[in-house]
């Protein structure tokens, strides 16, 4: 019998890794098949509680993992995307999710015993065992066959359901022979101490990090009617507490306030265990409920009670989530004395969203628009300052905000190889293409940027200044230039392809503009009306605004060639010289920035 014992145990370990490995396999291919939208709205709309609970909830269910939810939460609160009353009902959300996985593995209790005719084939046919082989052949051939990346993901979904199934089968055939063993049933037996039942289901699933593996066990322990309502409800209870493990241990190295949501799971699910289990077991001694706890449960009552546990804690606790952030903020407290945490520009780029690559690439965009910001910002000031009186705050505001540019794109870049690593969809894949271009763009801007500020200071030094008819046509140019930078960065942070399509045809007339500048200036050279010192510091200012004419073209060239999925030099030459609209808007431009520089402001020389 001992032989025969270890020998089943280690059938429940292979089927325990079966069952783990297909959930992990499933949650992934879930999570990519979702593709991060779901994950983009739980950040965005958060505000409302019961939206919160509910997204949280639809999440869970959708990635098949409240851990998964859970460190996804302490992320954001750590990058500043959420508040932290906001994960409150996230985390309810989790709870109630999580019990989904619950009535799934109900599939596998199903006996077509007792039924005859139709009703016992439809009834076998529901059976894991019957349809497990299907799915797993149908998710293989998917993933062999299939070219489109999402089809590929349902078939790993397929294989991964296939083999959690398995994996809980290969379970509940090792419990079976044991249930009416004398050893067995004193195992049981010791689970009739409520105290016990919460250790033991607080402690295993701290281990294996799977509240859902958890309740699996549980559902084949009930196998022969041995595991009564009684003993399985405390289990369930604990179970609760110990997949809070997780987000203890995403909580490490975090901000206080992305380790009080770790804090507030664990109170969430202590608290609700300490009130709901005594209840239980006052009513058990003056009710007849005594006798309902005391019959045997199987795979659905196991399920139900799972859903009513994580439902009424919802219910008994969610009207007071404001005091549960009190009490987080008593456990994590503010040292005396300490200055306040300064706000990290890329504390959204956070390795616990590497569980969720679609998170991660959201999050790295986020960071990627904030540097698009600081550009713009950069840019204008020194194009500002080309035509205006020297000021040494701007100077080095420009300066300052180029090497602050320097350290967004080493951050940018170095987590979207460290993305890149893992399982990413073809839709998050061209994301990343666009941001890994554009962020090198908005650097060499900046370095532009910084040039022009030198070309400035320089001529502060010497002593020397551009002629008025030299700064009006400078202003012409830079208003064109910022005409283009606004579109080229309205087309990243906005996806708009209609404003990326705007700016070629608008840096071909900066290109003309520029040649014509330069044509004229030598005309001043030769006519005494200039000095060759300021004409070399000219032709500089000429060259630095060309180019960040051209990292916008660049910009938007990316944004076409990736959405559009065309070679971006083909299709430049295309509609250079057979696209009429392309035409029509450079003749519009030429006409608008030329026509200033003959205009009665700006002193033409004749050609």
């Amino acid at each position: 019998m001992n032989d025969f014992s270890v020998f089943n145990i280690f059938t429940m370990l292979g089927g325990l890794a079966f069952f783990l490995y297909g959930m992990n396999v499933m949650s992934t291919g879930l999570e990519k098949l979702a593709g991060g939208k779901m994950e983009v709205a739980l950040k965005k709309m958060t505000s409302n509680p019961f939206m919160a609970l509910t997204l949280g909830t639809v999440i869970t269910i959708a990635i098949q993992s409240s851990s998964a939810m859970t460190v996804m939460t302490v992320g954001f609160v750590n990058s500043g995307i959420m508040a932290l009353i906001d994960t409150v009902a996230v985390s309810f959300g989790a709870n109630i999710g999580t019990t989904f996985t619950a009535w799934l593995l109900c599939l596998n209790g199903i006996n077509s015993s007792g039924s005859d005719g139709i009703g016992s084939f439809l009834m076998q046919l529901l059976k894991p065992e019957s349809f497990s082989p299907l799915l797993a052949l149908a998710g293989i051939l998917m993933i062999m066959t299939c070219k489109k990346a999402k089809k590929k993901d349902v078939g790993r979904i397929l294989v991964g359901f296939a083999v959690l199934m398995t994996g809980m089968d290969l379970m509940k055939e090792s419990i079976d022979p044991l249930a009416n063993s004398p050893e067995f049933q004193k195992v049981l037996t010791a689970f009739n101490n409520p105290l016990l039942g919460v250790i033991v289901g607080a402690v295993f699933t701290g281990i294996i990090q799977s509240s859902a593996a958890s309740i699996g066990i549980l559902m084949t322990f009930s196998v022969g009617n041995s595991l009564t309502y009684g003993m399985a409800l405390p289990i369930i209870m604990g179970l609760n507490i110990g997949t809070c493990v997780t987000a203890l241990i995403s909580s490490i190295g975090v901000s206080k306030d992305a380790k009080r949501v770790a804090v507030i799971h664990v109170l969430i699910n202590t608290v609700s265990t300490l009130i709901l289990l005594p209840l239980v077991m006052l009513l058990q001694a003056v009710t007849p409920l005594g006798d309902f706890m005391a019959q045997p449960t199987g795979y659905m009552g196991i399920a139900a009670m799972h859903t009513a546990f994580n439902v009424a804690a919802t219910i008994m606790l969610m009207p007071f989530s404001k005091q549960l952030v009190k009490i987080s903020q008593i456990v994590i407290r503010d040292k005396k004395g300490d200055a306040e945490e300064k706000k990290n520009a890329f504390a959204a780029l956070d390795d616990r969203f590497m569980s969720t690559p679609s998170v991660a690439v959201e999050a790295c965009r986020g960071v990627s628009l904030d540097m698009a910001k600081q550009t713009k910002k950069a840019i204008d000031m020194a194009l500002g300052l080309l035509t205006s009186e020297y000021d040494e705050k701007t100077v080095q505001g420009v300066i300052d905000l180029e090497d602050f540019i320097d350290k967004y794109e080493d951050k940018i870049n170095s987590y979207l190889v460290r993305v890149a690593k893992h399982s990413i969809t073809g839709r998050d894949s061209r994301t990343m293409s666009k941001m890994m271009h554009c962020v090198g763009n908005f650097e060499r801007i900046s370095d532009h940027a910084v040039n022009l500020i030198e070309s400035v200071q320089e001529m502060k030094e010497k002593g020397i200044a551009f002629s008025s008819e030299c700064i009006n046509e400078i202003t012409v140019i830079t208003d064109a230039i910022e005409e283009n930078i606004r579109m080229a960065f309205d087309a990243y942070t906005e996806d708009d392809l209609t404003a990326a399509h705007k700016v070629e045809p608008l840096e071909e007339v900066v290109d003309n503009l520029s040649t014509e500048l330069k044509n004229r200036h030598i005309r001043r050279l030769q006519n005494d009306e200039c000095t060759v010192e300021l004409g070399y510091i000219f032709q500089d200012v000429l060259t630095n605004l060309e180019r960040i004419s051209d990292h916008c073209s660049n910009i938007a060239g990316c944004l076409i060639e990736t959405d559009e999925k065309t070679n971006i030099h083909a299709y430049l030459s295309d509609v250079k010289e057979n696209d009429e609209k392309f035409r029509r808007e450079f003749k519009a431009y030429s006409e608008q920035y030329f026509s200033r520089l003959d205009s009665p402001e700006v002193k033409t020389v004749q050609k």
